[in-house]
This record gives structure tokens, C-alpha cells and sequence, in this order.
């Protein structure tokens, strides 16, 4: 699709410096933009890119003042970061607009569907499964028996859904995610080795969460594992079962969160995270990258660091010394024999 600079000026309520008839089809960053394309500068390390680059459109904050001449045509609005992101969210949804189901996928006759439902090539809804309106299936997908699907919700291609499987309005999952696979639990039998612990429960997501790719979310052994309202999963992440994730929590890739632990509201945790199971995470913790939790956090708002972690800024001070344990294990050896002597 094709606009132009009048059109996206009217869109993003920016005033227009240069030609109002320069057209775009294509996104670009600046320092790579070519004819036909619209980029942005928000961040003024970036701005040398504005007088070189070939970008057709280029979007600026209201006060940016060229030191030199422009070729672009400049859209300046209140902040073109927000502005580009705004034209990103539109691009995006016009690229994923799909309609219409395959004649290659399959709905099972007990199956229940919304209007407006996009369904790939070899998709499957199984028995007695409710699908909302305006979803997306894309292909390969699998949707077991009696999994419920709000609105709006988005599954990319090779997403399973295991039977009974909740998933809430306006979700997004992507590839290679798997929801509600069985828990890891085996019993000790004293001569017939382990024995498997049945998981009868489910997986409930509630609504606006994103799961990134290739994420595991396993089903309850008894009731629910849940990830709450709003909350935003990078790559690659781990929730065992019965485990709960409190609203608007982001986890980054490489979570990985044992058996029952309950996590708080508005948390953070960067990559490579492990918590051992039944624990209790406080509001609004933040956990840095590589850390292991073994013990609950009580108090909110606390940050961590370090494998067993503790307060991270307790942490940073005890670094020095462990960065300096060798010289000072070398200070001790000496001392000790010049003392023998």
C-alpha cells in the first residue's frame, strides 16, 4: 500500500515540511532509508543519518532544527518515537489482516466458532472447542478438545493447545508455543522406579497476554496455572505447573519458573531467570538477568541480583570483594608465613 506524506501528516496530526504529495510503501531506519520509504529521528545520536539519508519521508519532533539542508520531506509531530510506533502498529496490522478458513484445515463438527475466524492450511479445532470472534489461526496450529479462545486473539503458525486450555480476548501466542502439556511430577516407587503423577488440570490465560516463541506452559497437576491479565512473555520461557503470574508482569527470555510458585503483580525479570518452586514473589520485584531465586520475596519493589540472589544493591558492593578474593587469598598466605618464620 501506498501513502502519502498529506495522508500520514493527517494521521499522526503532524504538520508537514517539504512536498505533501512524496509517497511511501516501506518502512525503514534511518540510516537505511531509500526512495519510497519513511523513517524517523527520535534519538539525536542518529541525527548525522538525516542529511545523507535517502528516506522519501522522514517524521521529527516539533523542535528538531536542521544545522543543514533536508532532502526528505519532515512530518514533525510531539514525539516521533511514539509517532513510528504508531505507523509500526498499523503497518502490522494491515500485514496480519488474513481472513478466511482453508479448505485445508479442520473443525471438528462439536466445535463452536466466532465470526470473522481465520484458519490456515492444516489447522485443527478439536470436540467441543469455542472459538470467539475475529481470530486468527494460522497454519499447523492444533486446538484440543474443549479449548476456549476469546476475541481478537492471535495464534501463529505451529502453536498446540492441549485439551482444556483457556485462553483469553485480544492474545497474542507465537510459534512453536506449547500450552498445557503435562507437568513434570513422578512419585518414588521402591521397586518399579517413578511413577508418572496423572496432570488433570488445565492452562488459563487471561486477556492482552503475549507469549513469545517456543515458550512451554504446562498444565496443573490439580486446578490451574495461570498467567494473569496483561502479562508479556519474551522467547523461550518455561512456566511449570500450577504456577501463577501476576497482572502486567514481563518476563524476558530463558524464564524458567519451577512447580507452584505464585509470582506478583507488575513484575520484572530479565533473561536466564530461575525460581525453584513454592515461592512467593512480592509486587513489583525485579530480578536481573542469570539470577536463581530460592527463597520467596516478601517485601514489593525490592530488586535482585546474583545466584542465590539477594538485594542487588548488597550484591554490587560484594562483587568488589569477590572480584579481589584471589589477591586476598594471596595476602593471607603470605601473612601466614611470615608469621611460621
Amino acid at each position: 500500500m501506498q501513502f502519502s506524506a498529506q495522508q500520514i501528516a493527517g494521521i499522526l496530526n503532524g504538520t508537514i515540511e517539504g512536498n505533501p504529495d512524496a509517497t511511501v510503501n516501506a518502512l525503514s531506519k534511518i540510516e537505511e532509508g531509500k526512495p519510497g520509504s519513511i523513517s524517523f529521528l527520535a534519538n539525536p545520536a542518529y541525527t548525522q543519518y538525516i542529511y545523507t539519508s535517502q528516506a522519501s519521508i522522514i517524521i521529527v519532533n516539533k523542535d528538531f532544527a536542521p544545522t543543514a539542508p533536508v532532502s526528505a520531506t519532515m512530518i514533525r509531530v510531539e514525539s516521533a518515537a511514539a509517532a513510528f510506533a504508531k505507523l509500526l502498529e498499523m503497518y502490522n496490522q494491515v500485514k496480519l489482516n488474513k481472513t478466511g478458513v482453508s479448505k485445508q484445515a479442520y473443525i471438528s463438527d462439536s466445535a463452536k466458532v466466532g465470526d470473522n475466524l481465520y484458519l490456515g492450511e492444516f489447522a485443527v479445532i478439536s470436540d467441543n472447542a469455542r472459538i470467539g470472534n475475529n481470530v486468527k489461526i494460522y497454519p499447523q496450529v492444533y486446538v484440543g478438545d474443549n479449548v476456549v479462545i476469546g476475541d481478537n486473539t492471535t495464534l501463529f503458525a505451529g502453536v498446540k493447545l492441549y485439551s482444556d486450555t483457556v485462553i483469553g480476548k485480544n492474545c497474542i501466542i507465537h510459534s512453536g508455543t506449547v500450552i498445557g502439556s503435562d507437568g513434570f511430577r513422578f512419585e518414588p516407587q521402591n521397586e518399579e522406579g517413578q511413577r508418572k503423577v496423572p496432570q488433570i488440570g488445565n492452562v488459563i490465560i487471561e486477556d492482552d497476554v503475549e507469549i513469545g516463541a517456543n515458550c512451554a506452559i504446562d498444565r496443573a497437576t490439580l486446578g490451574s496455572t495461570i498467567l494473569r491479565k496483561g502479562v508479556k512473555f519474551d522467547n523461550l520461557i518455561h512456566i511449570a505447573h500450577n504456577v501463577e503470574v501476576g497482572e502486567n508482569s514481563y518476563l524476558a527470555a530463558c524464564n524458567v519458573i519451577a512447580g507452584s510458585t505464585k509470582v506478583g503483580k507488575n513484575c520484572m525479570f530479565s533473561g536466564q531467570v530461575g525460581i525453584v518452586g513454592h515461592l512467593q514473589i512480592a509486587d513489583n520485584t525485579i530480578i536481573t538477568a542469570q539470577s536463581g531465586i530460592s527463597k520467596s520475596i516478601t517485601k514489593p519493589g525490592e530488586v535482585y541480583m546474583g545466584s542465590p540472589a539477594f538485594d542487588a544493591n548488597k550484591y554490587r558492593k560484594a562483587y568488589i570483594h569477590f572480584r579481589n578474593l584471589d589477591g586476598l587469598a594471596q595476602r593471607v598466605d603470605k601473612l601466614e608465613k611470615q608469621n611460621k618464620q
